[in-house]
């Protein structure tokens, strides 16, 4: 593992350590007292002062990188080049050219690439995708995702995550990728992409609004607003077909819901203690021929094209403004 951040404290890390055929051997950081700290605290053996003495370690099979966007696609070139499978954190890059550079790469080595989009193995997500495959809902027509909260504090704002350079954009790139990934995992791919990035709140550079219209799998119409100027929290992803409605959050484990002409009924899934175990499981089954992972780097180029064509104006416009002063 690349990277001791906060996502491998509890979301990831553990999750190497208890899927069944794997271990998470050594970690690297630039912060190396950081690297030793985690692995003391969770039982890792090795620690590696340079990412590129991981990467060539002979007793590592499969590298996690773990450290925020901006150094994804260069750290994923290296793995490439060592011919060991990768599994990257998410967002898959700063933006869609370097996603792309690091699927070639991959592609040209013959060797397996995949993005922690964590929630296409969680059995919440799983039982949705079984509900419409069901027809719950009947025949899908619509999905709709809305995500609010209000604004980042001076404090929060100053997280990596707020900074475009580091991240590829706001907590649009952070969390929308989320949503947008769970939408061409349960309706399909995404075309006819319109949008809208504001900036509405001034509080950091990057967009805080983002509104979408787009097309979905097979003749799904959808809409998304990001919004994070707002004066409350909503989380909620609506599927609704011709005979009844699928809604659920996305970044809780509240029940989902479907209502059709049966009325209401809640289902409970609740989510495991390290929520990318499940994922993890996948790669590693994956590996041993047992199976495969459900988040491939070529899902994830297609979510990494769809943000690109969300804030393509809102980047343009930084890039002018910066080149004029």
């Amino acid at each position: 593992m690349i990277g001791c951040g906060d996502v491998a404290e509890v979301k990831a890390g553990p999750g190497f350590q208890k899927a069944a055929g794997s271990t998470l051997t050594a970690v690297a950081s630039r912060h190396v007292e950081k690297a030793r700290d985690f692995a003391r605290r969770h039982g890792v053996d090795r620690v590696h002062t340079t990412a590129a003495d991981l990467i060539a370690d002979p007793e590592i099979d499969a590298v996690y990188i773990a450290t925020p966007p901006a150094a994804h696609c260069a750290l994923a070139e290296a793995v490439a080049a060592a011919r060991k499978p990768c599994l990257v954190e998410k967002p898959m890059a700063l933006d869609y050219a370097e996603c792309a550079r690091m699927a070639a790469a991959f592609d040209a080595a013959d060797t397996p690439l995949w993005v922690a989009y964590y929630r296409r193995a969680l059995p919440r997500c799983l039982l949705v995708r079984q509900l419409l495959r069901d027809g719950v809902a009947g025949q899908l027509t619509s999905v709709h995702v809305e995500l609010l909260a209000p604004l980042a504090s001076p404090e929060r704002s100053r997280s990596w995550r707020f900074d475009p350079a580091i991240a590829g954009g706001g907590l649009f790139f952070d969390m929308g990728s989320h949503c947008l990934d769970m939408i061409d995992f349960l309706v399909g791919p995404m075309d006819d992409v319109n949008a809208v990035a504001l900036n509405s709140g001034g509080a950091y550079r990057a967009e805080d609004l983002v509104a979408a219209s787009f097309r979905a799998g097979d003749r799904v119409a959808g809409t998304g607003l990001w919004n994070f100027n707002a004066n409350r929290s909503v989380d909620e992803m609506r599927l609704v077909g011709t005979h009844g409605t699928i809604a659920f959050p996305l970044f809780t484990d509240e029940p989902v819901v479907v209502t059709n002409n049966g009325g209401e009924k809640r289902f409970e899934s609740r989510n495991p203690p390290h929520v990318h175990q499940p994922l993890i499981q996948t790669i590693v089954d994956e590996l041993g021929g047992r199976g495969r992972c459900e988040s491939p780097a070529a899902s994830a180029l297609r979510t990494a094209a769809v943000m690109d064509l969300c804030v393509s104006s809102y980047n343009a416009d930084l890039r002018e403004r910066a080149q004029s002063t």
